[in-house]
């Protein structure tokens, strides 16, 4: 098992970088939503009733738990991480894929979970070790998974999915409160958000592609108009000063948290004031495309992490503490909906994090970062696989049965 479980294909998250949403697919969206088309639609359909994991999905999704803090994952000897956070699914060379997922704890590092071509559990591991609050990441063109640690001075550290290789960390990209990253390839950048409400949002180029040890960091600034520019970060190791206070005039971003490329366009969620920010890097201008404070009713809040499929809607987790934590949907029609929610006493005092889709586009992952805590303790939380008919997805063998 541990022979071929560290087989992987370069290529990294090519899947999922070719669903091509793009600017123009968003400036029809919002031109409709402007016109009331924002309002609840149907997405999947209505939610059931909670299923066994406390899920409410529409017709035709299961789910299943994969992975519970703690505990051993099914099948092999790994006991898994707690606090699971960002994740990133990886094709390997069989036609299975890797699941990588970060331990927002203070003992952080990072763990995989090695599925074959049918989505049967193969093999868990370790992927990472020694670092702290690992919160979100992003996975890059070149196959390797990006974990950030969500701390003062915390760093972006480089792993490799499979386990062959130690991680290392980037200090180039500088020292501090690291949410999540996301690479435009085309270019040969990187994109980081801060978890701060006066966090910022910097952009990374490597001096060679590929190789993250050194780079230009830089910080947005943006003007009334939304036109952006780019300042250099002259202290990345944050020696005298903050990183997000070095450059005068530098925006804030209220708690930027989940980001996402597609197609020339970074997509970043901003928890603070529950928006979704769209940058089109070739114009380098971005706006607002979905405020959940807007006029009329919206059923997106806090949103945090995202991910998009093939068939270009956007999933969207939102960090509420509610009785039911959901994550939502927009549509190419721009409708926002719920897709899913964890409700119940395993998902109390809860947050779903992590949402990525598989390869083949018929499974959405995400975790239940406190789940099946006790007496008002936060659990060790869990990983759950929903499948079903997802839009835009490719046939697949058969998953395996609920658990």
């Amino acid at each position: 098992m541990a022979g071929t479980r560290r087989q992987f294909i370069g290529a990294g998250i090519g899947a999922v970088s070719a669903i091509g949403l793009g600017a123009a697919f968003w400036g029809d969206v919002f031109d409709a939503a402007g016109s009331g088309a924002r309002s609840r639609g149907p997405g999947y359909g209505p939610r059931g009733p909670a299923n066994q994991h406390g899920l409410r999905l529409p017709e035709g999704f299961r789910s299943r738990i994969v992975a519970r803090g703690g505990e051993a994952v099914a099948g092999t000897g790994y006991r898994w991480h707690e606090a699971s956070d960002g994740m990133a699914c990886l094709p390997t060379e069989d036609g299975g894929f890797l699941l990588v997922s970060n331990s927002e704890t203070f003992l952080g590092g990072a763990s995989g979970i090695r599925f074959d071509a049918r989505g049967e559990v193969r093999d868990a591991y370790r992927i990472l070790d020694g670092t702290t609050q690992n919160c979100s990441g992003g996975a890059t063109p070149w196959g390797t998974w990006l974990s950030c640690e969500e701390v003062s001075g915390g760093l972006v550290w480089e792993c490799d999915p499979a386990g062959r290789r130690r991680a290392v960390s980037r200090p180039a990209m500088g020292r501090f409160k690291h949410e999540a990253a996301a690479v435009d390839p085309r270019r040969r950048r990187i994109y980081l958000t801060e978890d701060l409400m006066d966090g910022r949002l910097y952009r990374f180029t490597p001096a060679r592609w590929r190789d993250l040890s050194s780079g230009l960091l830089e910080v947005a600034r943006v003007d009334r108009a939304g036109s952006v520019s780019w300042t250099e970060v002259r202290d990345p190791a944050a020696a005298r000063a903050a990183t997000r206070k070095q450059v005068r005039g530098s925006t804030r971003f209220k708690r930027a948290e989940g980001i996402w490329h597609d197609n020339g366009t970074i997509y970043v969620a901003t928890t603070g004031d529950h928006r979704v920010h769209a940058y089109d890097i070739s114009r380098q201008r971005i706006k607002v495309i979905y405020d959940g404070l807007g006029s009329g009713p919206t059923p997106l809040l806090r949103v945090d992490q995202l991910t998009a499929n093939r068939a270009g809607e956007v999933f969207v987790c939102e960090d509420l503490a509610t009785e039911e934590i959901d994550i939502g949907l927009i549509d190419r029609s721009g409708r926002v909906s719920r897709f899913l929610s964890a409700t119940g006493p395993d998902h109390a005092g809860s947050e779903l994090t992590g949402v990525t889709f598989d390869p083949s586009g018929t499974r959405i992952y995400f975790s239940s970062q406190r789940a099946f805590g006790s007496s008002g303790a936060p659990g060790p939380g869990a990983v759950y696989e929903v499948s079903g008919p997802f839009r835009g997805s490719r046939p697949v063998h058969a998953t395996a049965a609920s658990t």
